[in-house]
């Protein structure tokens, strides 16, 4: 055991601690620093308002930027002929800005062995203003090529993957290690008797495959359950490819939902649904569906390859055919199976573990 660091988490603000619905990035930010602070560290947590966490919390921002109140949030861009001002939506860059300044602010100062930026290229343009070590994980930034630039600019620092395949987006980086999401296990308890309907939880965007996971259900005749936001630039997606399907009955849509609501779901699956059009980084919900036991199947894009054991978790298929074979063989998995490969490996324990291990190698203490 090596000596009790003091560590900065500079979470991302969309979202409050630990979120409520949608926010994986926070998710895990909280899970990390939750396991920090058990551990004995010293723990700083910079996030947005609202937020809970065991260590020394810092709001620099009043409210989460996708949670922000009405009517302020909506509020159009316009001249106040009363006031005389220009009075519009609050500027989510300006309040990341004060954010990540903060929290430098803090660094400057001598009060950090080692600060762990979630803001990925954002907050690494600052790095340089500070001698505390600054570790980034990427949280899939690099998917984005208009982010390359800034990461490029600043490719020295070390750098975290998610997954092996997330290096692949842009390999020029600093890579000190490879530490997969981790999950708090036992809020998704094991159920070995499942139901059959099939499950697509997460972001209703086209690259997460839910039109997939509508075609697969009505091609196998199962039930699909539907879970996660719909973003403002996939509602005509939603309302051309899904909407149509959606009966209430054979296929549902259940909205966005916490991860206490989405457990009995994962609970009683058959199987999760990761028929991806990208190589998604780290697949979170596939964490928690193997905790609960269920198997998934997927496209063998981003993670997949790295999450699931095939034949054994889950099904890594190459087409729509395979995914209906997948779905006949559904029996052969072993819930207990997918349970531990969820404890051994994506547990918040063995993610901090691994964060650990890098945070004594860059700051000035030996873990001996």
């Amino acid at each position: 055991m090596g000596k009790k660091l003091r560590i900065g988490i500079l979470a991302p603000i969309s979202w409050s601690m630990p979120p409520e619905g949608y926010g994986p990035w926070e998710q895990v930010a909280y899970n990390l620093s939750e396991e920090l602070v058990r551990r004995g560290h010293e723990v700083t947590v910079f996030a947005a308002g609202g937020s809970k966490v065991s260590g020394k919390l810092v709001v620099t921002c009043p409210h989460p930027l996708d949670m922000w109140p009405e009517p302020e949030k909506s509020r159009p861009r316009a001249l106040n002929p009363q006031t005389g001002f220009l009075e519009g939506p609050p500027d989510g860059v300006l309040y990341e800005e004060m954010h990540i300044a903060e929290c430098l602010k803090m660094a400057a100062t001598g009060a950090f062995d080692i600060v762990h930026n979630h803001l990925h290229a954002h907050a690494l343009q600052f790095a340089d203003l500070v001698d505390t070590p600054m570790l980034t994980t990427l949280h899939g930034v690099a998917w984005n090529k208009a982010n390359h630039p800034a990461l490029l600019a600043r490719k020295h620092y070390p750098f975290v993957s998610l997954s092996e395949k997330e290096r692949d987006f842009l390999p020029e980086l600093n890579y000190v290690a490879t530490v997969p999401n981790g999950i708090v296990v036992d809020d998704f308890p094991l159920v070995a008797e499942k139901d059959d309907y099939l499950l697509f939880a997460g972001r209703l965007a086209p690259e997460k495959g839910p039109a997939e996971a509508v075609e697969l259900a009505r091609r196998t005749k199962r039930r699909l359950i539907l879970a996660g936001m719909i973003e403002p630039q996939y509602r005509d997606y939603y309302e051309e490819k899904i909407a149509p399907f959606v009966d209430g009955k054979r296929i549902c849509y259940k909205g966005l939902m916490t991860q206490r609501e989405l457990a009995p779901l994962y609970q009683k699956a058959a199987a999760v649904l990761f028929l991806l059009k990208w190589d998604e980084p780290f697949g979170l919900v596939a964490a928690e569906a193997q905790a609960a036991g269920t198997a998934i199947i997927a496209f063998p894009r981003g993670s997949m390859p790295e999450i699931v054991q095939n034949g054994k978790t889950g099904f890594l298929v190459e087409d729509m055919d395979q995914a209906c074979q997948a779905v006949e063989k559904l029996d052969h998995i072993d819930p207990p199976a997918c349970r531990k490969n969820a404890e051994e490996r994506f547990s918040a324990a063995i993610m901090t573990d691994k964060y650990e291990a890098v945070y004594y190698s860059l700051s000035s203490h030996s873990s001996e």
